[in-house]
């Protein structure tokens, strides 16, 4: 494994106009006239690190708003999920933000979104087995979920680990409550790949669960901690399926019900939920520039999604890739260094979390300019210490990336806002924080704004500006982003 980069790494003008161009491998000569070239295959670039301009991390750190303008965000609008009330008061809030920070162009975008409502009834009770009758399981309904019959369903509860483990015990699921039990691979190191290994349980457990007859879906919360706290999400329903209620239940609840299960104990459970699904409601993406002082068409945009789940206060996610993106367009038009030569367009995204509307909105509303968006870079992994960059660029633009931030990016991936850009060949790329810690806050009460860490959040903010302004400032002409080699196939 290569040794990680000290985190003080510095990426400034002056140290990148002293690197010189790396010297081509001279291609082989054919062994024959009629035989082809053998190209070599290209060497694998090492990851860049975290990515700062030393003018922008002075000024970041001796004037450091981020910390301040995230405590505005949570107090205004804990709770922002799409459609709500607090969702149009965090959009005001940010149209407001940009312009006493000085953006110019503020406007607000419109987008239709989804609006779902929690509702006040939320329980699992347990009624068998009958040493444990009447406690209250701790659980949240999972977003877009639909509401339990009136006086709840009461059915006995089957545990699996896999959609193929709950196809060959159809039979058996049928008329029951489904406990989906796989838990994150702890042993991964990257938890956004433990994450992606046990999601879809929570995105596709209560369609599967329908598919066989079953009456509901318990889903293991997407936490590597144990505790009494679950994590909501998302969930997808599917045409021609039956819809049933899903809802998270906490780590220590589930091992608690695979428990008495694995004892060879019948468990019955009733869950009660009055969660509904309203009309679409109007809602806006908020834009404003640090407009560019000689190429001012064109375009890197900066953002995070405005929108966050119903409890806690959407600190992590994403407050703070909102703060990164503002925080970063302040930095950036008062810096020493004077304006960038392109415009930089912090867009915050509506409807993320349960839609992903706001990023086809944008890509609707802008398709006539995606020519001129050089590069598009999200912040939506936390505010957490950063570590450098992500992203699924290829060919020169990739290879431009890896120039200007000094090195490839840390995994691959980019930001579900700006992914609906990539048709039309925008560059994509995303802020990568230490995330060992996010998925213990994330869609959770404990995603609060004391779990975030004001000096580390500032240096996300100063890491997004410096990218910005490496990406703003390239002189030449930016290239387009190649299709990823699967959409080649």
């Amino acid at each position: 494994m290569r040794a990680p980069r000290a985190l003080s790494l510095l990426l400034g003008v002056t140290v990148l106009a002293c690197a010189g161009p790396r010297p081509a491998p001279a291609s082989p000569e054919p062994a024959h006239p009629s035989e082809p070239v053998a190209r070599p295959e290209p060497e694998p670039v090492p990851p860049s690190g975290p990515v700062y301009v030393p003018e922008l991390v002075r000024a970041g750190l001796a004037d450091a708003r981020a910390f301040a303008l995230l405590e505005e965000l949570c107090t205004v609008a804990p709770h922002r999920l799409s459609g709500s009330e607090g969702a149009g008061r965090a959009v005001e809030w940010g149209r407001a933000t940009m312009l006493a920070l000085g953006l110019e162009n503020v406007r607000l975008e419109p987008v239709l979104v989804p609006h779902w409502e929690r509702g006040e009834l939320e329980e699992l009770i347990v009624v068998e087995p009958a040493a444990h009758a009447g406690e209250r399981l701790p659980i949240l309904a999972l977003g877009g979920s639909v509401a339990t019959p009136e006086g709840g369903t009461e059915a006995e509860v089957i545990a699996v680990t896999s959609f193929e483990e709950l196809a060959e015990r159809a039979s058996e699921a049928a008329g029951k409550l489904v406990l989906f039990r796989r838990p994150m691979d702890r042993t991964q190191l990257e938890p956004f790949g433990a994450y992606g290994g046990a999601v879809n349980q929570r995105s596709s457990g209560a369609v599967e669960a329908a598919r066989v007859g079953a009456l509901g879906a318990l889903v293991r919360s997407m936490t590597m901690l144990q505790d009494d706290e679950p994590h909501t999400g998302a969930l997808r329903y599917a045409a021609g399926v039956a819809q049933v209620p899903g809802v998270a239940v906490s780590t220590n609840a589930s091992d608690r019900i695979g428990a008495w299960l694995d004892a060879g104990q019948r468990v019955v459970l009733r869950l009660s939920l009055a969660c509904r699904t309203l009309p679409d409601a109007p809602s806006h993406n908020v834009v404003g520039e640090v407009v560019g002082r000689e190429r001012p068409g064109e375009i890197v945009l900066i953002g995070g999604h405005l929108d966050a789940w119903d409890v806690g206060q959407g600190a992590h996610d994403d407050g703070a890739g909102c703060v990164h993106a503002l925080e970063a367009a302040r930095l950036l038009a008062s810096s020493p260094l004077g304006r960038p030569r392109r415009t930089v367009r912090v867009v915050l995204y509506m409807n993320e979390e349960n839609g992903v509307r706001g990023g086809a909105a944008y890509r609707d509303a802008h398709r006539d300019a995606l020519d001129r968006h050089v590069l598009a870079i999200e912040s939506d992994r936390g505010g957490f210490v950063p570590l450098g960059y992500t992203s699924d660029a290829h060919g020169p633009a990739a290879e431009l990336l890896a120039r200007l931030f000094g090195g490839g990016p840390a995994r691959r991936g980019s930001g579900v806002d700006i992914a609906p850009l990539a048709e039309g060949g925008v560059p994509l790329a995303g802020f990568l924080p230490d995330a060992q810690r996010y998925f213990d806050v994330h869609h959770s009460r404990h995603d609060v704004l004391a779990a975030v860490h004001p000096r580390e959040l500032q240096l996300g903010a100063i890491s997004l500006a410096s990218m910005a302004w490496l990406a703003a400032e390239h002189p030449e002409d930016w290239p387009r982003s190649d299709p990823a080699p699967d959409a080649r196939r």
